[in-house]
């Protein structure tokens, strides 16, 4: 595993499912991380629509509700086509193939020992999961990777065991078919990101599932509301009941955007009740407009313009498909499928 990494550019290689609206968790621990590796690396970012089906595959119809508005949301916060290739997976069937390439040579111990498996099958029990999919989503993931020839993949921790099958999957296949010296694939390292644990309204993981969030798009009187009704610490029954910090979801926001002078301030306002719950949570809306309102702002003139969108993405899916294409005729070389007829 590394941190963010300096010196030589780095091939970088990260996705995101659409299946359904982004919001300040995806913002703070994901597309920040984006940012940071756009300027010194080669990134591609692909929106994972063969990926959102191997639990969503009875209502796919999501999906198609859900990506523009996602890749929308990407180019408001600042991701950008010039600096970094940005596609839909689906767009570049050369995934599906080097996917179903590595199938047959990946022991089928290697996809059910994924922590994360067994850990969603319980998780999502409303769903029937028990698809080869679902069981060899990892295996895409490692396709995914493989198939733009990537150093690093910016992760967080849960999703480490997936980059360590990427770089057996490769180490494999090198052995097979390659000579020790001639490796094929590179050995993509698990590139550990700073990610910010935003937590819901209700003081939870902020998740869809929980209808806890503040979703990117949403506008500013929305979030207001949201926030102003927010939960605070139970023991603040009436405004001069002293609170804890500790016990309030508030609290964990405040963590995330105020300063350290603010917090002193709310934290001795509260425990000593010379300030109320709404005057707390005006310090932190204040910070959260300032970052938000911006993005929201570029988000409305951005989906003003859906055919910019489009070729944006188009142009993202020929350059990603030129690359794979590229892979792809390499894989076939090695495995005596380049014929010619």
């Amino acid at each position: 595993m590394s941190d963010l990494p300096s010196g030589k550019p780095m091939r970088v290689l990260s996705g995101m499912r659409p299946t359904g609206r982004l919001h300040l968790g995806h913002l703070k621990g994901v597309l920040e991380n984006w940012l940071r590796l756009q300027p010194l690396h080669r990134c591609f970012f692909f929106a994972a629509d063969w990926h959102a089906l191997t639990t969503d595959y009875a209502t796919p119809d999501i999906v198609r509700r859900t990506i523009w508005d996602m890749l929308i949301d990407w180019l408001a916060v600042g991701i950008d086509p010039d600096k970094s290739t940005i596609f839909i997976q689906s767009e570049v069937p050369e995934h599906a193939e080097l996917h179903l390439l590595f199938s047959f040579i990946t022991p089928l111990p290697w996809l059910e020992r994924v922590p994360t498996y067994k850990d969603q099958i319980e998780q999502l029990r409303e769903k029937d999961l028990g698809t080869y999919g679902f069981l060899g989503y990892p295996l895409l993931q490692s396709a995914d990777i493989l198939i733009y020839m990537a150093d690093a993949v910016p992760v967080g921790e849960d999703q480490v065991p997936h980059v360590e099958l990427t770089r057996e999957v490769a180490r494999r296949f090198n052995h097979l078919y390659r000579k020790p010296e001639q490796p094929l694939f590179p050995e993509p390292q698990a590139l550990l990101m700073p990610a910010a644990k935003t937590p819901g309204l209700d003081g939870r993981k902020m998740s869809k599932s929980y209808s806890n969030t503040i979703d990117i798009a949403e506008d500013w009187a929305t979030t207001e509301k949201k926030v102003k009704t927010m939960p605070t610490d139970p023991a603040r029954v009436k405004r001069t009941d002293p609170g804890s910090p500790e016990k309030c979801p508030v609290w964990e926001f405040h963590r995330i955007y105020s300063s350290e002078e603010e917090r002193a301030w709310v934290r001795d306002g509260c425990t000593t009740a010379g300030i109320g719950c709404l005057e707390c949570k005006q310090v932190f809306l204040k910070r959260l407009e300032a970052e938000l309102q911006p993005i929201r702002s570029r988000r409305a003139d951005i989906a003003a313009r859906p055919d910019d969108v489009h070729d944006i993405v188009r142009a993202g899916n020929e350059k990603a498909r030129h690359e794979a294409a590229r892979t792809m005729d390499k894989v076939r070389r090695t495995l005596k499928m380049d014929y010619r007829v």
